[in-house]
């Protein structure tokens, strides 16, 4: 029984960890996207939604999280980007 229950944490630690990569993937992805000028400022804000939201899926009601985390570097982000100061 230890076993089984063994392999199963494994395997949910091995998604979760797949998860976070493929969460900072996004997260890098946008953050460069939006450095590069590529965004209006509202296409910007849409883009940190739509991570937010995938973020959420990927770890559901980790809200506060997300917002600690990462809304500061998408908010510096932004603010240096359409120069916000």
């Amino acid at each position: 029984m230890l076993g089984k229950e063994a392999e199963e944490r494994r395997q949910a630690l091995r998604a979760e960890n797949r998860n976070l990569r493929f969460l900072r993937f996004l997260v890098d992805l946008a953050l460069m996207e939006i450095r590069a000028g590529r965004f209006t400022l509202e296409e910007a804000e849409k883009v940190v939604e739509n991570v937010r939201s995938q973020a959420l899926q990927l770890f559901p009601g980790k809200e506060r999280a997300f917002d600690w985390i990462y809304r500061p570097r998408f908010h510096r982000a932004i603010t240096e980007t359409f120069q916000l100061h």
